[in-house]
Protein backbone atom coordinates (compact mmCIF):
# COMPACT_ATOMS: atom_id res chain seq x y z
CA UNK A 1 0.00 0.00 0.00
CA UNK A 2 1.18 3.32 -0.62
CA UNK A 3 -0.47 6.30 0.61
CA UNK A 4 -3.89 4.24 0.59
CA UNK A 5 -2.92 2.84 -3.16
CA UNK A 6 -2.92 -0.99 -3.84
CA UNK A 7 -0.16 -1.55 -6.09
CA UNK A 8 1.02 -4.62 -8.73
CA UNK A 9 3.63 -4.10 -10.92
CA UNK A 10 4.07 -6.48 -14.16
CA UNK A 11 7.87 -6.41 -15.44
CA UNK A 12 7.81 -5.38 -19.42
CA UNK A 13 10.99 -6.23 -21.95
CA UNK A 14 12.89 -3.37 -23.42
CA UNK A 15 10.38 -2.67 -26.17
CA UNK A 16 7.49 -3.49 -24.52
CA UNK A 17 4.48 -5.66 -26.31
CA UNK A 18 0.76 -4.94 -25.80
CA UNK A 19 0.67 -7.04 -22.36
CA UNK A 20 -1.94 -7.40 -19.17
CA UNK A 21 -0.96 -4.78 -17.16
CA UNK A 22 -0.68 -4.29 -12.99
CA UNK A 23 -3.37 -2.32 -11.12
CA UNK A 24 -3.16 1.12 -8.76
CA UNK A 25 -6.08 1.35 -7.07
CA UNK A 26 -7.96 4.60 -5.35
CA UNK A 27 -10.17 4.14 -2.19
CA UNK A 28 -13.90 4.85 -3.95
CA UNK A 29 -14.71 8.26 -4.93
CA UNK A 30 -17.83 10.04 -6.29
CA UNK A 31 -18.14 8.54 -9.33
CA UNK A 32 -19.36 11.92 -10.93
CA UNK A 33 -18.52 15.45 -9.80
CA UNK A 34 -21.76 16.85 -9.56
CA UNK A 35 -25.35 15.30 -8.81
CA UNK A 36 -28.10 14.73 -11.36
CA UNK A 37 -31.37 13.68 -12.53
CA UNK A 38 -32.15 12.45 -16.04
CA UNK A 39 -35.57 14.34 -15.47
CA UNK A 40 -34.16 17.77 -14.20
CA UNK A 41 -31.89 17.75 -17.19
CA UNK A 42 -31.63 18.31 -21.23
CA UNK A 43 -30.57 15.84 -23.36
CA UNK A 44 -29.09 15.89 -26.48
CA UNK A 45 -28.24 12.61 -28.92
CA UNK A 46 -25.38 12.10 -31.50
CA UNK A 47 -23.67 9.30 -33.42
CA UNK A 48 -20.20 10.27 -32.34
CA UNK A 49 -19.13 12.36 -29.60
CA UNK A 50 -15.53 14.14 -29.47
CA UNK A 51 -14.46 16.40 -26.65
CA UNK A 52 -11.83 18.34 -27.18
CA UNK A 53 -10.93 20.24 -30.81
CA UNK A 54 -7.26 20.47 -30.63
CA UNK A 55 -4.84 18.42 -33.68
CA UNK A 56 -6.22 14.89 -32.52
CA UNK A 57 -10.01 16.06 -31.73
CA UNK A 58 -10.54 17.92 -35.07
CA UNK A 59 -8.36 14.62 -36.94
CA UNK A 60 -10.89 12.61 -35.71
CA UNK A 61 -13.96 14.88 -36.67
CA UNK A 62 -12.58 15.26 -40.23
CA UNK A 63 -12.65 11.18 -40.47
CA UNK A 64 -16.34 11.01 -39.54
CA UNK A 65 -18.79 10.34 -42.80
CA UNK A 66 -21.13 12.84 -43.51
CA UNK A 67 -24.15 10.08 -42.77
CA UNK A 68 -22.92 9.75 -38.92
CA UNK A 69 -23.64 13.15 -37.20
CA UNK A 70 -20.89 14.19 -34.75
CA UNK A 71 -21.10 16.79 -31.55
CA UNK A 72 -17.54 18.52 -31.22
CA UNK A 73 -16.82 19.63 -27.51
CA UNK A 74 -14.27 22.81 -27.63
CA UNK A 75 -13.70 23.75 -23.20
CA UNK A 76 -12.49 27.01 -24.95
CA UNK A 77 -12.74 29.01 -28.79
CA UNK A 78 -11.37 26.35 -31.13
CA UNK A 79 -7.97 27.95 -31.52
CA UNK A 80 -7.30 27.41 -28.09
CA UNK A 81 -5.32 24.44 -27.37
CA UNK A 82 -1.94 23.37 -27.26
CA UNK A 83 -1.51 22.23 -30.08
CA UNK A 84 -2.30 25.56 -31.91
CA UNK A 85 0.63 27.08 -29.07
CA UNK A 86 2.92 24.27 -30.65
CA UNK A 87 6.59 25.98 -32.17
CA UNK A 88 8.90 23.61 -33.46
CA UNK A 89 6.89 21.55 -35.48
CA UNK A 90 6.06 18.30 -36.75
CA UNK A 91 8.71 15.18 -37.06
CA UNK A 92 8.66 13.00 -40.58
CA UNK A 93 10.93 11.35 -43.05
CA UNK A 94 10.96 13.60 -45.24
CA UNK A 95 14.58 13.99 -46.62
CA UNK A 96 15.65 11.02 -49.29
CA UNK A 97 18.86 10.91 -46.73
CA UNK A 98 16.75 9.98 -43.98
CA UNK A 99 15.02 6.77 -43.58
CA UNK A 100 12.05 5.39 -41.20
CA UNK A 101 14.12 3.01 -39.05
CA UNK A 102 15.93 6.40 -38.19
CA UNK A 103 13.15 8.28 -36.69
CA UNK A 104 12.20 4.81 -35.27
CA UNK A 105 15.58 4.05 -33.06
CA UNK A 106 15.95 7.98 -32.10
CA UNK A 107 11.88 7.64 -30.81
CA UNK A 108 13.21 4.39 -29.23
CA UNK A 109 16.14 5.87 -27.64
CA UNK A 110 14.36 9.26 -26.16
CA UNK A 111 12.13 6.64 -25.10
CA UNK A 112 14.40 4.44 -22.77
CA UNK A 113 13.24 1.38 -22.98
CA UNK A 114 9.17 1.75 -22.62
CA UNK A 115 8.28 3.12 -26.11
CA UNK A 116 6.21 -0.18 -27.62
CA UNK A 117 8.24 -0.67 -31.27
CA UNK A 118 5.56 -1.64 -33.30
CA UNK A 119 3.55 1.23 -32.34
CA UNK A 120 6.41 3.62 -33.08
CA UNK A 121 6.74 1.92 -36.37
CA UNK A 122 3.22 2.57 -36.93
CA UNK A 123 3.63 6.21 -36.24
CA UNK A 124 6.74 6.73 -37.69
CA UNK A 125 5.59 5.29 -41.68
CA UNK A 126 2.37 7.06 -41.13
CA UNK A 127 4.19 10.60 -40.75
CA UNK A 128 4.44 11.63 -44.30
CA UNK A 129 0.69 10.84 -45.71
CA UNK A 130 -0.39 12.61 -42.26
CA UNK A 131 1.78 15.93 -43.30
CA UNK A 132 0.81 16.05 -47.18
CA UNK A 133 -3.06 15.39 -45.21
CA UNK A 134 -2.06 18.87 -44.04
CA UNK A 135 -1.13 20.23 -47.35
CA UNK A 136 -3.73 19.17 -49.41
CA UNK A 137 -6.17 20.76 -46.09
CA UNK A 138 -4.35 24.56 -46.87
CA UNK A 139 -1.85 24.25 -44.38
CA UNK A 140 1.22 26.22 -45.77
CA UNK A 141 4.70 24.65 -44.53
CA UNK A 142 8.01 26.73 -44.90
CA UNK A 143 9.73 26.30 -47.97
CA UNK A 144 13.46 26.20 -48.88
CA UNK A 145 14.92 25.15 -52.23
CA UNK A 146 11.25 24.50 -53.50
CA UNK A 147 10.92 21.33 -50.86
CA UNK A 148 9.76 21.63 -47.10
CA UNK A 149 12.32 23.02 -44.91
CA UNK A 150 13.27 20.68 -42.33
CA UNK A 151 14.74 21.37 -39.23
CA UNK A 152 16.85 19.29 -36.35
CA UNK A 153 15.62 19.16 -33.04
CA UNK A 154 17.08 17.56 -29.57
CA UNK A 155 17.29 13.81 -30.07
CA UNK A 156 17.12 13.23 -33.75
CA UNK A 157 20.38 12.10 -36.03
CA UNK A 158 18.42 13.92 -38.92
CA UNK A 159 16.97 17.38 -39.72
CA UNK A 160 13.27 15.90 -40.31
CA UNK A 161 11.00 18.66 -38.38
CA UNK A 162 8.67 20.32 -41.01
CA UNK A 163 7.76 23.50 -39.46
CA UNK A 164 5.15 26.01 -40.46
CA UNK A 165 5.20 29.82 -39.78
CA UNK A 166 8.96 29.74 -39.01
CA UNK A 167 8.31 28.96 -35.01
CA UNK A 168 4.03 29.07 -35.10
CA UNK A 169 3.83 25.31 -36.52
CA UNK A 170 0.59 24.57 -34.33
CA UNK A 171 -0.91 27.78 -35.25
CA UNK A 172 -0.96 27.32 -38.66
CA UNK A 173 -1.77 24.09 -38.64
CA UNK A 174 -4.92 24.36 -36.47
CA UNK A 175 -5.91 27.09 -38.65
CA UNK A 176 -6.18 24.68 -41.58
CA UNK A 177 -7.70 22.00 -39.41
CA UNK A 178 -10.17 24.22 -37.98
CA UNK A 179 -11.47 25.35 -41.13
CA UNK A 180 -12.10 22.24 -42.48
CA UNK A 181 -13.91 20.69 -39.29
CA UNK A 182 -16.02 24.52 -39.56
CA UNK A 183 -17.35 23.17 -42.89
CA UNK A 184 -18.53 19.48 -41.99
CA UNK A 185 -22.05 19.51 -42.42
CA UNK A 186 -22.68 16.51 -39.82
CA UNK A 187 -20.41 18.53 -37.30
CA UNK A 188 -21.89 20.62 -34.38
CA UNK A 189 -19.21 22.34 -32.77
CA UNK A 190 -20.07 23.32 -29.29
CA UNK A 191 -17.43 25.90 -28.11
CA UNK A 192 -16.63 27.03 -24.51
CA UNK A 193 -18.15 24.00 -23.19
CA UNK A 194 -16.94 21.61 -20.49
CA UNK A 195 -17.17 17.86 -19.88
CA UNK A 196 -17.95 17.75 -16.60
CA UNK A 197 -17.76 13.06 -16.41
CA UNK A 198 -17.73 11.02 -18.74
CA UNK A 199 -21.45 9.04 -19.00
CA UNK A 200 -21.36 5.29 -18.38
CA UNK A 201 -23.66 2.46 -18.18
CA UNK A 202 -23.17 -1.27 -17.47
CA UNK A 203 -19.43 -1.14 -17.82
CA UNK A 204 -19.71 1.17 -21.69
CA UNK A 205 -19.15 4.40 -22.48
CA UNK A 206 -22.76 6.38 -23.21
CA UNK A 207 -21.48 9.93 -23.95
CA UNK A 208 -20.78 12.42 -21.37
CA UNK A 209 -22.55 15.36 -19.18
CA UNK A 210 -20.85 18.43 -20.26
CA UNK A 211 -21.71 22.18 -19.29
CA UNK A 212 -21.39 25.67 -20.70
CA UNK A 213 -23.36 29.47 -19.83
CA UNK A 214 -25.84 29.12 -22.20
CA UNK A 215 -27.79 25.92 -21.44
CA UNK A 216 -26.20 24.79 -17.85
CA UNK A 217 -25.67 21.25 -18.33
CA UNK A 218 -26.38 18.58 -21.13
CA UNK A 219 -26.30 14.92 -20.81
CA UNK A 220 -24.97 14.06 -24.31
CA UNK A 221 -25.56 10.73 -25.60
CA UNK A 222 -23.45 8.83 -28.27
CA UNK A 223 -23.20 5.82 -29.59
CA UNK A 224 -19.61 5.94 -29.24
CA UNK A 225 -16.83 9.24 -27.97
CA UNK A 226 -13.73 10.44 -28.49
CA UNK A 227 -11.40 11.81 -25.65
CA UNK A 228 -8.99 14.36 -27.48
CA UNK A 229 -9.14 17.22 -24.05
CA UNK A 230 -5.05 17.37 -24.03
CA UNK A 231 -2.48 17.87 -20.95
CA UNK A 232 -2.25 18.51 -17.85
CA UNK A 233 0.47 21.41 -17.38
CA UNK A 234 -1.38 23.86 -15.14
CA UNK A 235 -0.74 21.14 -12.20
CA UNK A 236 2.57 22.43 -11.86
CA UNK A 237 3.62 25.63 -11.26
CA UNK A 238 5.87 26.59 -14.04
CA UNK A 239 4.18 25.46 -17.21
CA UNK A 240 4.30 26.32 -20.80
CA UNK A 241 0.93 25.16 -21.31
CA UNK A 242 -2.37 27.55 -21.75
CA UNK A 243 -4.44 27.68 -18.62
CA UNK A 244 -7.06 25.51 -20.02
CA UNK A 245 -4.72 22.69 -19.35
CA UNK A 246 -6.74 20.99 -16.63
CA UNK A 247 -6.15 17.26 -16.87
CA UNK A 248 -10.07 17.13 -16.84
CA UNK A 249 -9.27 14.34 -19.73
CA UNK A 250 -7.55 12.24 -16.86
CA UNK A 251 -9.88 12.59 -14.52
CA UNK A 252 -12.78 11.84 -16.05
CA UNK A 253 -11.56 9.09 -17.83
CA UNK A 254 -10.42 7.82 -14.50
CA UNK A 255 -13.33 8.08 -12.68
CA UNK A 256 -15.34 6.39 -15.74
CA UNK A 257 -13.40 3.35 -15.22
CA UNK A 258 -10.76 3.66 -17.90
CA UNK A 259 -6.92 2.39 -17.29
CA UNK A 260 -4.57 5.23 -16.97
CA UNK A 261 -0.73 4.26 -17.19
CA UNK A 262 2.66 5.82 -16.87
CA UNK A 263 1.11 8.56 -14.72
CA UNK A 264 4.47 9.58 -13.19
CA UNK A 265 5.84 10.69 -16.71
CA UNK A 266 5.24 14.57 -17.15
CA UNK A 267 7.76 16.40 -19.35
CA UNK A 268 9.68 18.96 -18.74
CA UNK A 269 10.90 21.50 -21.31
CA UNK A 270 14.08 22.45 -21.38
CA UNK A 271 14.00 26.17 -22.23
CA UNK A 272 11.01 28.23 -21.35
CA UNK A 273 11.64 32.01 -20.78
CA UNK A 274 12.38 32.80 -17.12
CA UNK A 275 11.28 36.44 -16.46
CA UNK A 276 10.13 37.15 -13.12
CA UNK A 277 6.44 38.43 -13.18
CA UNK A 278 5.98 37.62 -16.82
CA UNK A 279 3.78 34.10 -17.99
CA UNK A 280 6.34 31.58 -19.03
CA UNK A 281 6.96 31.82 -22.55
CA UNK A 282 8.43 28.70 -24.24
CA UNK A 283 11.67 28.94 -26.13
CA UNK A 284 11.38 26.18 -29.24
CA UNK A 285 14.01 23.24 -29.37
CA UNK A 286 14.38 24.47 -32.31
CA UNK A 287 16.62 27.11 -31.59
CA UNK A 288 19.13 24.51 -30.13
CA UNK A 289 18.85 22.84 -33.40
CA UNK A 290 19.76 25.65 -35.39
CA UNK A 291 22.77 26.05 -33.43
CA UNK A 292 22.36 27.75 -30.04
CA UNK A 293 24.42 27.27 -27.04
CA UNK A 294 23.21 26.77 -23.28
CA UNK A 295 25.07 28.90 -20.69
CA UNK A 296 25.33 29.06 -17.48
CA UNK A 297 25.28 32.62 -15.09
CA UNK A 298 29.07 32.81 -15.60
CA UNK A 299 29.01 32.38 -19.52
CA UNK A 300 30.21 28.95 -19.59
CA UNK A 301 28.57 26.39 -22.27
CA UNK A 302 28.17 23.52 -19.77
CA UNK A 303 26.25 20.53 -21.80
CA UNK A 304 29.20 19.17 -22.56
CA UNK A 305 29.69 17.78 -18.67
CA UNK A 306 26.43 16.30 -19.33
CA UNK A 307 26.12 14.57 -23.18
CA UNK A 308 28.21 13.88 -25.88
CA UNK A 309 25.12 15.32 -27.77
CA UNK A 310 25.51 18.75 -26.58
CA UNK A 311 22.33 20.87 -26.54
CA UNK A 312 20.88 18.07 -28.53
CA UNK A 313 20.58 15.48 -26.21
CA UNK A 314 17.16 14.35 -25.31
CA UNK A 315 14.52 16.52 -23.83
CA UNK A 316 15.05 14.57 -19.96
CA UNK A 317 18.63 14.82 -19.98
CA UNK A 318 18.92 18.61 -20.99
CA UNK A 319 16.38 19.78 -18.36
CA UNK A 320 18.04 17.82 -15.60
CA UNK A 321 21.31 19.09 -16.89
CA UNK A 322 20.25 22.66 -16.52
CA UNK A 323 18.81 22.09 -12.91
CA UNK A 324 21.78 20.31 -11.67
CA UNK A 325 23.92 23.73 -13.29
CA UNK A 326 21.18 26.07 -11.83
CA UNK A 327 21.94 23.81 -8.58
CA UNK A 328 25.83 24.39 -8.97
CA UNK A 329 26.15 28.03 -9.89
CA UNK A 330 22.80 29.48 -6.98
CA UNK A 331 21.43 31.08 -9.84
CA UNK A 332 17.33 30.72 -10.36
CA UNK A 333 18.20 29.97 -14.60
CA UNK A 334 20.72 29.28 -17.37
CA UNK A 335 21.12 31.38 -20.59
CA UNK A 336 20.34 30.25 -24.14
CA UNK A 337 22.84 32.43 -26.78
CA UNK A 338 22.17 32.89 -30.12
CA UNK A 339 24.86 35.51 -30.87
CA UNK A 340 26.99 33.09 -32.43
CA UNK A 341 24.79 32.96 -35.30
CA UNK A 342 23.95 34.61 -38.55
CA UNK A 343 21.57 37.86 -37.50
CA UNK A 344 19.09 37.08 -40.88
CA UNK A 345 18.85 33.77 -40.15
CA UNK A 346 17.95 34.36 -36.95
CA UNK A 347 15.64 36.72 -37.39
CA UNK A 348 14.16 35.11 -40.38
CA UNK A 349 13.75 32.14 -38.54
CA UNK A 350 11.89 32.78 -34.89
CA UNK A 351 10.00 35.40 -35.48
CA UNK A 352 7.31 34.78 -32.87
CA UNK A 353 10.44 34.03 -30.51
CA UNK A 354 12.26 37.48 -31.29
CA UNK A 355 8.73 39.44 -31.01
CA UNK A 356 7.96 37.78 -27.53
CA UNK A 357 11.74 38.60 -26.12
CA UNK A 358 11.58 41.82 -27.32
CA UNK A 359 8.36 43.19 -24.83
CA UNK A 360 11.29 42.05 -22.33
CA UNK A 361 14.02 44.30 -24.41
CA UNK A 362 15.69 41.32 -25.30
CA UNK A 363 17.50 40.92 -28.48
CA UNK A 364 18.08 37.37 -29.31
CA UNK A 365 20.56 37.96 -31.89
CA UNK A 366 22.81 38.95 -29.41
CA UNK A 367 21.24 39.27 -25.60
CA UNK A 368 21.45 36.11 -23.91
CA UNK A 369 17.95 34.55 -23.01
CA UNK A 370 16.69 33.46 -19.14
CA UNK A 371 15.52 30.13 -19.62
CA UNK A 372 14.46 27.28 -17.35
CA UNK A 373 12.84 24.17 -17.50
CA UNK A 374 9.04 23.49 -17.06
CA UNK A 375 6.14 21.08 -17.52
CA UNK A 376 5.47 20.50 -20.84
CA UNK A 377 3.82 17.55 -21.88
CA UNK A 378 2.05 15.08 -19.99
CA UNK A 379 3.08 11.42 -21.40
CA UNK A 380 0.85 8.99 -19.13
CA UNK A 381 -2.67 8.85 -20.03
CA UNK A 382 -4.96 6.61 -20.80
CA UNK A 383 -3.96 3.21 -22.16
CA UNK A 384 -4.60 3.22 -25.85
CA UNK A 385 -3.94 0.56 -28.28
CA UNK A 386 -2.93 0.92 -32.12
CA UNK A 387 -6.70 1.60 -32.96
CA UNK A 388 -6.66 4.39 -30.96
CA UNK A 389 -9.26 2.13 -28.16
CA UNK A 390 -8.83 2.23 -24.06
CA UNK A 391 -10.23 -0.26 -21.73
CA UNK A 392 -13.47 1.37 -21.57
CA UNK A 393 -15.82 0.27 -24.35
CA UNK A 394 -17.38 2.90 -26.39
CA UNK A 395 -14.86 5.25 -25.76
CA UNK A 396 -11.78 6.26 -28.13
CA UNK A 397 -8.97 8.47 -26.84
CA UNK A 398 -6.13 10.29 -29.07
CA UNK A 399 -3.34 12.89 -28.20
CA UNK A 400 -1.84 14.20 -24.92
CA UNK A 401 -4.84 12.17 -23.00
CA UNK A 402 -3.33 8.51 -23.97
CA UNK A 403 -0.49 6.67 -23.08
CA UNK A 404 0.13 4.89 -26.70
CA UNK A 405 3.04 3.61 -26.33
CA UNK A 406 4.66 5.95 -28.57
CA UNK A 407 6.47 7.95 -26.01
CA UNK A 408 7.54 5.50 -23.04
CA UNK A 409 9.16 7.37 -20.71
CA UNK A 410 10.16 10.70 -22.68
CA UNK A 411 9.22 12.08 -25.72
CA UNK A 412 11.11 12.68 -28.79
CA UNK A 413 10.42 16.24 -30.23
CA UNK A 414 7.94 17.13 -32.33
CA UNK A 415 6.36 13.80 -31.91
CA UNK A 416 3.59 15.59 -30.16
CA UNK A 417 1.67 16.59 -33.70
CA UNK A 418 2.24 13.78 -35.33
CA UNK A 419 0.83 11.81 -32.55
CA UNK A 420 -2.47 13.69 -32.45
CA UNK A 421 -2.71 13.43 -36.27
CA UNK A 422 -1.95 9.15 -36.36
CA UNK A 423 -4.42 8.42 -33.23
CA UNK A 424 -6.83 10.93 -34.66
CA UNK A 425 -7.14 9.64 -37.49
CA UNK A 426 -7.49 6.18 -36.18
CA UNK A 427 -10.04 7.40 -33.32
CA UNK A 428 -12.31 8.83 -35.87
CA UNK A 429 -12.21 6.14 -38.27
CA UNK A 430 -12.63 2.80 -35.84
CA UNK A 431 -15.52 5.16 -33.67
CA UNK A 432 -17.08 5.49 -37.10
CA UNK A 433 -16.84 2.19 -37.77
CA UNK A 434 -18.45 1.28 -34.55
CA UNK A 435 -21.23 3.81 -34.80
CA UNK A 436 -22.11 2.55 -38.21
CA UNK A 437 -22.80 -0.98 -36.92
CA UNK A 438 -25.19 -0.09 -34.05
CA UNK A 439 -28.49 -0.37 -35.73
CA UNK A 440 -30.74 0.35 -33.29
CA UNK A 441 -32.01 4.12 -32.32
CA UNK A 442 -29.50 5.16 -29.49
CA UNK A 443 -31.23 6.60 -26.00
CA UNK A 444 -30.94 7.79 -22.35
CA UNK A 445 -30.59 5.34 -19.96
CA UNK A 446 -31.80 4.96 -16.73
CA UNK A 447 -28.72 6.95 -14.69
CA UNK A 448 -28.49 9.03 -12.48
CA UNK A 449 -25.63 10.51 -9.68
CA UNK A 450 -26.49 11.63 -5.78
CA UNK A 451 -24.94 11.69 -2.80
CA UNK A 452 -25.27 13.42 0.68
CA UNK A 453 -24.29 16.99 0.33
CA UNK A 454 -21.75 17.78 3.23
CA UNK A 455 -19.20 20.01 1.41
CA UNK A 456 -17.98 23.61 2.12
CA UNK A 457 -19.76 26.51 0.97
CA UNK A 458 -18.28 28.17 -1.74
CA UNK A 459 -17.03 31.38 0.02
CA UNK A 460 -15.28 28.97 1.99
CA UNK A 461 -12.75 28.31 -0.26
CA UNK A 462 -10.10 30.15 -2.26
CA UNK A 463 -10.00 28.22 -5.69
CA UNK A 464 -7.09 30.39 -6.92
CA UNK A 465 -5.10 29.90 -4.16
CA UNK A 466 -5.76 26.28 -3.89
CA UNK A 467 -5.03 26.20 -7.46
CA UNK A 468 -1.59 27.74 -6.88
CA UNK A 469 -0.44 25.87 -3.75
CA UNK A 470 -1.23 22.70 -5.48
CA UNK A 471 0.97 23.99 -8.27
CA UNK A 472 4.27 25.01 -5.98
CA UNK A 473 3.33 22.09 -3.77
CA UNK A 474 3.47 20.05 -7.30
CA UNK A 475 6.56 22.05 -8.88
CA UNK A 476 8.78 21.35 -5.68
CA UNK A 477 8.05 18.11 -4.48
CA UNK A 478 6.88 16.30 -7.94
CA UNK A 479 9.71 17.66 -9.85
CA UNK A 480 12.40 17.36 -12.11
CA UNK A 481 13.84 15.97 -9.22
CA UNK A 482 12.34 13.92 -7.09
CA UNK A 483 12.94 11.61 -3.87
CA UNK A 484 10.68 9.63 -1.35
CA UNK A 485 10.51 12.21 1.51
CA UNK A 486 9.62 15.10 -0.70
CA UNK A 487 6.91 12.71 -2.67
CA UNK A 488 4.99 11.39 0.13
CA UNK A 489 4.95 15.39 1.67
CA UNK A 490 3.45 16.29 -1.59
CA UNK A 491 0.95 12.90 -1.62
CA UNK A 492 -0.28 14.25 2.42
CA UNK A 493 -0.89 17.71 1.67
CA UNK A 494 -2.54 17.00 -1.89
CA UNK A 495 -4.81 14.04 0.23
CA UNK A 496 -5.25 16.90 2.95
CA UNK A 497 -6.92 19.26 0.11
CA UNK A 498 -8.66 16.49 -1.73
CA UNK A 499 -10.71 15.58 1.41
CA UNK A 500 -12.56 18.48 1.78
CA UNK A 501 -12.59 19.75 -1.92
CA UNK A 502 -13.57 16.46 -3.54
CA UNK A 503 -16.62 16.38 -0.84
CA UNK A 504 -17.79 19.85 -2.70
CA UNK A 505 -20.52 20.14 -5.15
CA UNK A 506 -19.62 23.11 -7.59
CA UNK A 507 -21.62 24.92 -9.98
CA UNK A 508 -18.74 25.93 -12.71
CA UNK A 509 -15.75 25.16 -14.43
CA UNK A 510 -12.82 26.69 -11.89
CA UNK A 511 -14.48 24.39 -8.90
CA UNK A 512 -14.37 20.87 -11.25
CA UNK A 513 -11.02 22.04 -12.81
CA UNK A 514 -9.09 21.75 -9.14
CA UNK A 515 -11.14 18.89 -8.69
CA UNK A 516 -9.31 17.31 -11.68
CA UNK A 517 -6.13 18.71 -10.93
CA UNK A 518 -6.24 17.31 -7.40
CA UNK A 519 -7.18 13.59 -8.48
CA UNK A 520 -4.26 13.43 -11.48
CA UNK A 521 -2.03 14.99 -8.80
CA UNK A 522 -2.36 11.47 -6.33
CA UNK A 523 -2.43 9.45 -9.44
CA UNK A 524 0.85 11.10 -10.36
CA UNK A 525 2.38 10.86 -6.96
CA UNK A 526 1.31 7.50 -6.68
CA UNK A 527 2.83 6.46 -9.73
CA UNK A 528 6.22 8.50 -9.02
CA UNK A 529 6.43 6.44 -5.81
CA UNK A 530 5.70 3.48 -7.62
CA UNK A 531 8.99 3.60 -9.95
CA UNK A 532 11.82 3.40 -7.78
CA UNK A 533 14.38 3.70 -10.09
CA UNK A 534 15.45 6.89 -12.76
CA UNK A 535 13.75 6.37 -16.09
CA UNK A 536 13.51 9.08 -18.58
CA UNK A 537 11.61 12.14 -17.41
CA UNK A 538 10.73 10.36 -14.05
CA UNK A 539 14.29 11.02 -11.96
CA UNK A 540 14.85 10.22 -8.18
CA UNK A 541 17.75 11.36 -5.93
CA UNK A 542 17.66 8.41 -3.74
CA UNK A 543 16.91 6.12 -7.14
CA UNK A 544 19.59 7.80 -9.37
CA UNK A 545 19.98 4.96 -11.98
CA UNK A 546 17.92 2.82 -14.16
CA UNK A 547 17.25 -0.36 -13.64
CA UNK A 548 16.56 -3.31 -16.18
CA UNK A 549 14.98 -5.46 -13.54
CA UNK A 550 12.15 -2.60 -13.41
CA UNK A 551 11.26 -1.59 -16.83
CA UNK A 552 7.64 -1.39 -16.60
CA UNK A 553 4.71 0.23 -16.81
CA UNK A 554 2.04 1.18 -14.06
CA UNK A 555 -1.74 1.68 -14.33
CA UNK A 556 -4.29 2.92 -12.14
CA UNK A 557 -7.91 2.08 -12.28
CA UNK A 558 -10.41 3.31 -9.95
CA UNK A 559 -12.32 0.94 -7.19
CA UNK A 560 -15.68 0.91 -7.38
CA UNK A 561 -17.28 4.33 -7.39
CA UNK A 562 -19.06 5.50 -4.72
CA UNK A 563 -22.65 7.10 -6.39
CA UNK A 564 -23.44 6.04 -9.64
CA UNK A 565 -27.23 4.76 -9.69
CA UNK A 566 -29.20 2.99 -12.52
CA UNK A 567 -32.41 2.92 -10.91
CA UNK A 568 -35.17 0.37 -11.00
Amino acid sequence: MIGGVRLSQTPVPISPKRTALPDLSLPPIHRYLIRFHPKRIAHAFTDVLIIGSGIAGLRAALEIPGDLEQIVVSKDQMNQSNSAYAQGGIAGVLDPVDEFQNHVADTMAAGKGLCNESIVEMVVREAPERIQELIDWGAVFDIENGEIALTKEGGHSHRRVAHALQDATGKEVMRALIAQARGLPNAAIWEKTFIIDLLTHEGRCRGAIVWNREHGKTLVWAKQTILATGGAGQIYRETTNPTIATADGHAVAFRAGAEMRDMEFMQFHPTVLYIAGSSRHLISEAVRGEGAFLRDCTGYRFMGDYSPQLELAPRDEVSHAIVLQMEKTRHPCVYLDLSHLPVDLVRERFPHIGKVCKEFGLDITRDLIPVRPGAHYMIGGCTTDADARTSLPGLWAAGEVTSSGLHGANRLASNSLLEGLVFGRRAGMNAAAHASATRDEFSAVPLESDWSHTGPKDDELDLTDLRNSLGSEMWRNVGIQRDLAGMEAAQKQVEFWSKYVATKEFSEPRGWELQNMLLVARLMIAGALARRESRGTHFRRDFPKASPETARHYSVTAASPASAQSPG
